[in-house]
């Protein structure tokens, strides 16, 4: 496939976080893989040039991926992914037996299987902390030392978002290796960006004429009420008045200590989750306006492009999913510059 930019694929593509953050880095994404319809359905509502396999990817022959696009085993200049990972959440890790079972956890293997066929030059793998922990690393870090790539200590870092321009607190996994030698770590930043930063100016949700930030909430009146007398910037459920906490923060006054929490302008977002546009999930509150941030405030936080589509077939809470989970094309971005670097001193 002759192409004047380095190519890439992305396996498990989501949304499309991963591929937005490859393409500010100079690659071109030539394939996607992505079983869930909706998150299938954005991805072709932003990457309409890339070639997009809607299935199973334990069912997809890496031979005939390469062979639909004309790549040999050899030539792709990056492999990169992010297996589903639930099953390595800190929630599933606290308890190891449903961990150590989920099956989603072997699809890291589904990921070497095209490693292996494909032989990429480089390849790059983003998974939340747990994984940096699991045996199954260790499995894929000697199946690719075996493969020729270079390996060492660093292959495999946990690494903050938020020290890669990304406004939002989000500790990530990240593994990288190639066949030509070691890739230098991408450098962090010096000043953090803010809440503020991502999401200061935009107009209030209704008037903006942007589907993703007007879309109207419906809650009860207790619960704007309680809203309301959060302290602005920052402010916490647990200032209030014993009178308005609800009864479940009551029986438990020190768990959950973000939910119905604000946001601060100056400081960086929590990690944005399924659940961010929802107060009850966590500090999801704007940090002035009485209600929660709204979707496009979630996927500014994750720093998708300010025009960056997503499906609402499913609904709201989809669209929320599939934003918590997508990979922060920012940091993405930062790392896959190195890797550009990298194979740039090869040619």
């Amino acid at each position: 496939m002759p192409s004047n930019k380095m190519i890439a694929i992305d396996l498990f593509c989501g949304a499309g976080g991963l591929t937005v953050g490859l393409k500010k880095a100079g690659f071109k994404v030539v394939a996607g893989v992505e079983f869930n319809p909706v998150a299938a359905s954005s991805y072709r509502m932003n990457h309409a040039r890339v070639k997009l396999y809607e299935c199973d990817i334990i069912g997809l022959s890496p031979l005939d991926v390469m062979s639909d696009l004309g790549i040999k085993p050899g030539e792709l200049d990056l492999l990169a992914g992010c297996p589903p990972c639930q099953g390595f959440s800190s929630h599933r890790t606290r308890n190891k037996a449903s961990s150590v079972v989920d099956e989603r956890n072997d699809l890291v293997f589904e990921y070497m299987k095209f490693v292996r066929l494909m032989k990429p030059k480089t390849v790059m793998m983003e998974n939340v902390p747990g994984l940096a922990k699991d045996a199954r690393i260790e499995e894929v870090k000697l199946q690719l030392q075996l493969l020729g790539y270079c390996i060492d200590d660093s292959t495999v870092q946990v690494k903050d978002a938020s020290s890669f321009g990304v406004p939002q607190r989000r500790k990530r996994m990240i593994l990288k290796a190639s066949l030509l030698g070691f890739i230098e770590d991408a450098p962090e930043s010096k000043k953090t960006v803010s809440v503020w930063d991502a999401i200061g100016d935009l107009a209030v949700p209704g008037d903006s004429g942007d589907y993703l930030h007007d879309l109207p909430t419906i809650r009860t009146k207790k619960v704007d009420e309680l809203i309301s007398l959060i302290p602005k910037n920052g402010g916490s459920r647990s200032q209030l008045p014993l009178s308005y906490w609800l009864p479940c923060h009551i029986r438990k006054p020190n768990g959950y200590l973000d939910v119905y929490g604000r946001m601060s302008w100056g400081d960086v977002s929590p990690t944005i989750t399924g659940g961010c546009i929802s107060p009850s999930k966590g500090r999801f509150l704007h940090p002035q306006q009485n209600r929660a941030i709204t979707l496009r405030e979630a996927a500014l936080l994750q720093t998708f492009p300010k025009k960056y589509k997503f499906s609402l077939e499913k609904g709201k809470d989809s669209v929320a999913l599939m934003i918590g989970n997508a990979l922060p094309p920012e940091f993405i971005k930062r790392h896959a510059l190195q890797f550009k670097k990298h194979l740039s001193s090869f040619v």
